[in-house]
């Protein structure tokens, strides 16, 4: 069974910068899509970027222009390069791959961002 796991979250102030990994026990090269979501306190886990195998990448509108979403397929890792941070980024950061086909998709535990001064 694939594993994620994520790491990078922390508290940070407005206006500041963290960078998210997700680390999958497995090959990544040919996994169709990797994606970031989080979930903010009673509210719905949202997607916010994903990349594909092929390296094309979509965005919630809420953080175009500020995160960044990269693979590195020889480390099996995808990260989330998050700057400008705003308080209203404060959730839990899941990560999860999507191989494709008909196979299940798979989460990562998730980290914890919070944004506050």
């Amino acid at each position: 069974q694939v594993q994620l796991v994520e790491s990078g979250g922390g508290l940070v102030q407005p206006g500041g910068s963290l960078r998210l990994s997700c680390v999958v026990s497995e090959s990544i090269f040919s996994i169709y899509s990797m994606g970031w979501y989080r979930q903010a306190p009673g509210k719905q886990r949202v997607l916010v970027a994903a990349i594909t195998r092929g390296r094309t990448t979509n965005y919630a509108d809420s953080v175009k222009g500020r995160f960044t979403i990269s693979r590195d397929n020889a480390k099996n890792t995808v990260y989330l390069q998050m700057n400008s941070l705003k308080p209203e980024d404060t959730a839990v950061y899941y990560c999860k791959a999507t191989p494709g086909g008909l196979g299940p998709d798979y989460w990562g535990q998730g980290t914890q961002v919070t944004v506050s001064s």
